[in-house]
């Protein structure tokens, strides 16, 4: 497959065909390379050469797209949402970003100073996974686990701290399910001064006390969801006094805190806009990391999807590209057998969280009241997708799969026996899903380059390891009755 340059490549010899790019501690000294005006070059550790970049542009694929996504509603009036709707809950300026349509926002210097902390992260070719599989596939991973919180998330984080303490704001508010969104927002909220209060979905609480302490030694409160705190947590527990909690659950949780607090704005990890554009840091630099190898564009980009925002951060660039005919690789979403909002659900306006608190979106959903069984990958646990994943997908710009656990688990072992890194359980979607196609180019001896998000590492979420280990973890579905039940209770738009 003959290689294409996506930006200016770099100078290079054989040896800069290594696997790995690593994150460079320094910026690029004045007088040295010419650098992109989109980008703060820094200074590969690699002996080679080899330079990754910091994007000062967040992307935003709506400006690209031919047909635009349907407008969030309000929860009362099924109008349009206006800024002055979302007031309560975000600052002006995430606010903006959410509604806009500008391709590419700029990134604020205090955010890429948190950033350089970092980034760039590594982009890693698997080398001796590709051997294991004997396929003549390139296996890549952009992996996102070098962050301080372990995980992808810090790279919304970070940014939405800096807009809610620049605006004045104490207080923020939010949901976690696996602790990944939770640990990040608490990291980003100690280095602006900000109070952390953190809902966390009460499956995960008990299964990953370390994620908690995580956030508490960061400053933050943390409280099993559904909690006795707000209303919403109290009906539902006398509705269900064993809930073990979702996503959906958590949210109405903060959000009512803020919706009631006027010194105190909500923060979310996933489905909105604005997270997924901030998100596009990875696939801008996982673009300019190929080029700098010389590799030829990727055949397959594959991402897990719980509510779309790493999917979206490694995907949306390539989406771009693709879009404007420079490569043309097919975009796969990966989702848990338990929680197939995408290959089961439907394509409609509901709310984002149980209470019904939230603007409605046009999104795949499940039903704003389904209650995924607890599985181990406690952050695909939501009941919707984000609506512009939703949106892409309906257009037909990618295809999505459902994979169960067990199979997950025995794809995350087979990598972190080759490669050394011990995935957290979301991204073991994406790994099994890029085994099952590197085993098919080995049949047909396709020499495909397969690109997958690795989000975050699994430090925290070795009981679940220990559970497959000793052949008690068991595959989990979603019930036709109860899928139909949470199906029917979807706002008629």
């Amino acid at each position: 497959m003959a290689a294409a340059t996506l930006r200016p490549a770099l100078p290079q010899g054989p040896e800069q065909r290594a696997s790995l790019l690593c994150a460079p501690k320094h910026r690029v000294a004045a007088g040295g390379r010419t650098r992109s005006p989109s980008f703060a070059a820094r200074a590969s550790l690699k002996s080679s050469g080899a330079r990754a970049s910091i994007p000062k542009q967040w992307y935003n694929l709506v400006a690209d797209l031919p047909v635009k996504p349907p407008p969030q509603l309000h929860p009362q009036t099924h109008q349009p949402l206006v800024p002055s709707d979302l007031s309560p809950l975000f600052p002006d300026e995430l606010i903006r970003q959410e509604l806009t349509e500008e391709r590419f926002v700029d990134i604020p210097e205090e955010v890429i100073d948190v950033y350089e902390l970092w980034r760039p992260t590594p982009l890693i070719r698997a080398k001796r996974l590709e051997k294991l599989l004997g396929t003549p596939a390139k296996i890549y991973y952009k992996y996102e686990g070098t962050s301080p919180a372990g995980s992808h998330k810090a790279n919304t984080a970070v940014p939405q701290a800096w807009y809610n303490a620049a605006a004045g704001v104490r207080s923020v508010v939010t949901e976690t399910g696996a602790g990944q969104w939770g640990s990040a927002l608490s990291f980003a909220s100690s280095l602006f001064g900000l109070n952390c209060e953190v809902w966390q979905v009460r499956a995960s609480f008990d299964q990953k006390p370390y994620r908690r302490l995580m956030m508490e030694t960061w400053g933050a409160t943390v409280h099993p969801s559904p909690s006795e705190a707000t209303a919403a947590g109290r009906a539902i527990l006398a509705a269900d006094p064993s809930s073990p909690g979702s996503l959906g659950m958590a949210i109405s949780e903060a959000v009512e805190v803020a919706a009631t607090s006027a010194d105190t704005k909500y923060c979310l990890g996933s489905v909105l806009n604005h997270v997924l554009l901030h998100q596009t840091v990875i696939g801008e630099e996982c673009l300019e990391q190929l080029a700098a190898l010389g590799e030829a564009p990727p055949d397959v980009v594959i991402g897990c999807t719980g509510g779309g925002s790493n999917f979206g951060g490694l995907a949306f660039p390539f989406i771009r590209e693709k879009l404007a005919g420079r490569m043309s690789p097919e975009f796969r979403a990966v989702e848990p057998a338990a929680c197939p909002t995408l290959t089961k659900g439907v394509y409609a306006y509901d709310f984002g969280d149980t209470a019904g608190l939230t603007p409605l979106m046009k999104m795949h959903t499940l039903g704003h009241g389904f209650v995924p069984d607890p599985i181990h990958a406690g952050g695909l646990r939501y009941h919707g997708m984000a609506p512009l994943i939703s949106h892409v997908y309906e257009l037909g710009f990618m295809e999505a799969i459902a994979i169960q656990q067990t199979e997950c688990f025995q794809a995350a072992l087979q990598f972190a026996r080759t490669e050394g890194i011990i995935p957290a359980p979301e991204p073991t979607h994406a790994i099994a899903a890029a085994i099952r196609e590197a085993l098919e180019c080995k049949k047909t001896g396709e020499e495909k380059i397969i690109l997958m998000a690795m989000c975050g590492h699994g430090h925290f979420d070795l009981a679940s390891y220990e559970m497959y280990l000793r052949g008690d973890m068991v595959d989990l579905s979603h019930p036709a009755e109860k899928l139909e039940a949470s199906l029917a209770a979807v706002p008629k738009i």
